[in-house]
């Protein structure tokens, strides 16, 4: 692509500059015969246009030689960091191989930004906003790579007969920008924390946040004991077992917590940075299970007072529509079409309001069936937007507490859901549903090889899971597995840089 344009540049010069040189010896011709006024200034005027010519085409002919050279370039950088070391990649890849090298590209990009946030948020609460700045301006930058590559996906997978390999080798790339940013930042990040001189600090304030925590974790399971009486079974059924799975995160960051401070006080400075990272990424899990609790309470309290205004809305809907001419007739009574989507509103919303006023019910799937059955009618209520973002954070919550087994097809889903967040909040839903849904599958297939070994009983199988621990090699065998290194802030060539023996 590169060469195809520089050679336009070359054709575009080859066509003008000979214009210019006969013009200059017109020029010179009429200077060595003394042409009158007029003519001089007529042959002036025919090399000033030429050279006015010449000047835009060479700039636009050489500004689309650098960006198609630059494209080209990034697809060739894409290519060679992917490819074995000491092997020359294949000059082209099959597409199916394309495919599955996008949706590693994906899951280890979309992995390496949230260990990386999570990790930056410790870092924040120790040193503040300010020191942080270059290492937050990086993890943007990886999240605006990524979110394009995750739209790119959503492209491809709407209409892959369509779409082009182009596509791929955009996502591979945008994925290895981002990656490349956080690791540029791994060095600078690690000299900042400056963990191996004086964890002290850093002990100490993971230690007061377990204790928050804590507190938090017994609190969150009196909440969905509430939720549980207060509203009907569906309600709760999205954090069913997050506090169960807080605790088991918790367990596992009082092993390491412990083991952090005993091999500092030895001055272990390795193994206690390691082992303190490990409880860092659990107590970031644990809260996040603690976080999906309370978000639930708040977004069915909110539900419920939304239900009998959503319900007034649809049904001023289905009065519009039953007086809302036929086109092109003079008749008020809806078509056929019309008439089947008022009648199933009609029965939803009746149904809706008696479940409402009979005692426990969903407010949340009843706001959802409400949006569904006035989307036709042309009415939408505004609290699907509520609906919407609940399903959102619900689906991100699991994601990221179970991205050691969840693929890029749900991580897919679940980006797109935020960018049409805003724009078509029933659609993001539905989306974010589908995420849900897609990253379950992937955790019961993945299965768990850590589960039964009662040496594995201390959280070690969920900080896997979690991707707190970035597993063991996958043909080590069942008596040597450890759980892996724990993730640090990084790409991915630096993730995983405080992998020692634990």
């Amino acid at each position: 692509m590169a060469h195809t344009a520089l050679g336009g540049v070359i054709g575009v010069l080859w066509l003008v500059l000979p214009g210019v040189t006969a013009d200059q010896e017109r020029h010179e011709v009429s200077v060595s015969a003394a042409p009158a006024a007029p003519a001089v200034a007529a042959a002036a005027e025919d090399e000033t246009s030429t050279g006015d010519l010449v000047l835009p085409l060479v700039a636009a002919g050489a500004a689309t030689a650098v960006a198609a050279y630059g494209y080209a370039r990034r697809r060739r950088r894409t290519r060679a960091q992917t490819a074995p070391a000491g092997l020359v990649p294949p000059a082209r890849a099959t597409t199916p191989e394309l495919d599955r090298q996008a949706r590693r590209s994906l899951v280890s990009a979309d992995d390496c930004l949230r260990t990386s946030r999570e990790e930056l948020g410790f870092v924040e609460g120790l040193f503040g906003a300010e020191s942080v700045a270059p290492f937050a301006e990086a993890v943007r930058y990886a999240e605006a790579e990524l979110a394009a590559a995750f739209q790119l996906r959503q492209a491809y997978d709407d209409n892959p007969a369509a779409a082009s390999r182009d596509t791929l080798d955009e996502i591979v790339a945008r994925c290895v920008d981002a990656g490349r940013r956080l690791d540029a930042e791994a060095a600078g990040f690690d000299q900042l924390r400056a963990l191996e001189q004086d964890m002290s600090s850093a002990l100490s304030h993971a230690e007061v946040r377990f204790r928050e925590l804590t507190g938090r974790t017994s609190a969150a399971e009196a909440t969905l004991a509430d939720l549980r009486e207060r509203y009907g079974p569906s309600a709760s059924l999205l954090v069913s077992g997050q506090v169960e799975q807080a605790k088991d995160r918790l367990v596992f960051a009082t092993a390491g917590l412990n083991r952090a401070r005993q091999s500092a006080d030895l001055g272990d400075r390795d193994r206690a940075v390691l082992q303190l990272r490990a409880a860092e990424g659990a107590i970031t899990q644990a809260e996040m299970f603690v976080d999906g609790v309370d978000r639930l309470a708040s977004a069915l309290a909110a539900a419920a007072q939304a239900v009998p205004e959503a319900l007034d809305e649809a049904e001023a809907a289905v009065v519009e529509a039953r007086e809302r001419p036929t086109e092109g007739t003079a008749s008020r009574a809806p078509d056929g079409a019309l008439e089947g989507h008022v009648s199933r509103a009609v029965a939803t919303l009746a149904a809706v309001r008696e479940e409402a006023a009979a005692g426990p019910y969903d407010p949340l799937e009843a706001l959802r069936r409400v949006a569904v059955v006035s989307a036709p009618l042309g009415a939408v209520p505004g609290a699907v937007r509520l609906v919407a973002r609940g399903a959102t954070d619900a689906a991100d919550g699991f994601i990221g507490t179970h991205r050691g087994a969840v693929g890029a097809e749900a991580r897919t889903r679940l980006a797109e859901a935020r960018r049409l967040l805003d724009r078509d909040p029933a659609e993001a839903d539905g989306l974010a549903r589908q995420a849900r849904e897609l990253a379950e599958r992937d955790v019961r297939a993945h299965g768990n090889p850590y589960g039964g070994r009662p040496e594995h009983t201390n959280g070690v199988a969920g900080a896997v899971l979690g991707g707190i621990l970035l597993g063991d090699p996958p043909d080590a065998p069942a008596e040597t597995l450890t759980g892996g290194a724990p993730g640090s802030f990084g790409g991915p060539a630096t993730r995983a840089r405080r992998g020692i023996d634990s």
